[in-house]
């Protein structure tokens, strides 16, 4: 299997050689997986049953009921 720094080199020497009209689709390609791949992700996390209203809970706890973690444990 290829290393991912072996991909990035060798996508950009392949770089340097495309029309500016290729490097646009290019560009555009990249963005379309880069959404896809978020989007998968998103997907993923909404199918974990409870977590939407989880955050939702816990963005409308006020932070003064939160605590420092550095005061609770001297050890951590």
């Amino acid at each position: 299997m290829v290393s991912v720094t072996e991909l990035q080199h060798q996508l950009h020497d392949l770089l340097k050689q495309l029309s500016p009209e290729r490097l646009q689709v290019l560009a555009d390609f990249a963005a379309y997986l880069a959404n896809a791949e978020s989007e998968a992700a998103t997907q993923e996390l909404l199918a974990i049953p409870g977590l939407l209203e989880r955050v939702k809970q816990n963005q409308a706890t006020p932070k003064t009921e939160y605590a420092d973690w550095r005061m609770l444990r001297s050890d951590v």
